[in-house]
């Protein structure tokens, strides 16, 4: 078994008895771990074709735990990622709950959106704070997954998705034996709500996000970022972006129920204009950039991998699950294709998707 310490998590930052101060938001610190358990789960297999290979489904080759400590709740959660089947998808079970059943990581399963992404079955188990594992599991590309977990939210860890990605790197992936199929977009879908604004729209080249952001205060104030969302880029300019929030705010959050896990170890806090994380910010951008990771996480709930580019203004959690309730509400928007990579130059039928996120691969319909 192969255990490497990830990042400070907060073991009881904010005292439920008393008020929030710059000496609790700093708080006792607990390294989370990751452990990766048992051998390969799943033999890789790799459909070939006299002029093409298509991308096929993946899962993990190995399970793979975490423990640390929910954002909201602020107690310590165990988490055990692993392999499943073709045609599963990302399925989380609530292993402190007996009989609760599992519990499908889809747009359609959102139930809450309050500071975070929740999501929760007819039993009424719920399992909140999705979001940046989602964004982790979506940019690596794994299609199939079993999530146990024994609380009611997924672990922070730094407040990043920096932890997770390390866990998928470390439990591998392999192929299985059917295609994936992706969600391509074919006419823009638009949504405002208030000063919020949002599209999907078509875009050749994978998947973009492009998203602003206008905040009051100065440290942060107006920031705009487009990505192409690969393994790579999501990893080397995104992954590691916090979460953020404002000291001023803890005690009505506090009071509602809301980031009592919170402390300098996992997430950015500002007060005024002064970031009170003795690290300071990894990048001025980084709040824009952490906006676009809980989009890719928020967005991954689509159920399959989307061909398309998301652009959005002041988009949050509830805006982004009514982004992907106005799309599967508009069949004609969308289609499920397969993806083939070709060698060699051209694709079939000549319908290439060019460019840095898929060069050389052929799209078909499904």
């Amino acid at each position: 078994m192969r255990i490497t310490d990830l990042n400070s998590v907060t073991a009881n930052p904010l005292d439920a008895g008393g008020s929030a101060s710059h000496e609790t938001l700093k708080g006792s610190t607990l390294k989370g771990s990751l452990s990766v358990l048992g051998a390969r789960a799943c033999s890789p297999k790799t459909t070939q074709h006299s002029s093409t290979r298509l991308i096929m489904q993946t899962t993990l080759a190995s399970e793979v735990a975490l423990d640390g400590i929910g954002l909201h709740k602020g107690t310590l959660v165990n988490l055990v990622l692993k392999p499943a089947s073709a045609d599963t998808g990302i399925v989380f079970r609530r292993t402190d709950l007996a009989g609760s059943g599992d519990i499908f990581a889809r747009y359609d399963t959102v139930c809450d959106t309050s500071m975070c992404t929740a999501i929760g079955n007819k039993t009424g188990a719920s399992v909140a704070t999705i979001e940046h594992l989602m964004a982790a599991v979506g940019a690596a590309g794994v299609d199939n997954l079993i999530v146990e977990i024994d609380a009611h939210e997924v672990p922070v860890m730094d407040g990043s998705s920096d932890a997770f990605m390390d866990a998928l790197d470390l439990a591998g992936t392999v192929e299985l034996e059917e295609p994936r199929r992706y969600i391509r977009i074919l006419e823009p879908i638009s949504l405002e709500e208030g000063d919020k604004k949002g599209a999907l729209e078509p875009y050749e080249d994978g998947f973009r996000i492009e998203l602003g952001i206008d905040f009051e205060n100065r440290v942060i104030g107006k920031q705009f970022l487009g990505v192409d969302i690969t393994p790579d880029t999501f990893r080397d300019e995104i992954a590691n972006a916090r979460t953020f929030g404002f000291y001023k705010d803890v005690e009505l959050l506090r009071s509602l129920g809301l980031a009592k896990g919170a402390s300098l170890d996992n997430a950015v806090v500002l007060d005024g204009e002064t970031v009170m994380n003795e690290d300071g910010l990894r990048g001025p951008d980084e709040f824009v950039r952490h906006k676009i990771l809980d989009a890719v996480g928020d967005l991954s709930l689509a159920g399959a991998p989307i061909l398309g580019c998301y652009k959005g203004d002041k988009v949050g959690h509830a805006f982004n699950n009514q982004m992907l309730v106005k799309l599967f509400a508009n069949r004609q928007a969308w289609e499920y294709v397969t993806l083939s990579r070709v060698p060699g130059q051209g694709a079939e039928s000549g319908r290439e998707l060019a460019g840095q996120m898929m060069p050389q691969l052929a799209v078909s319909a499904d």
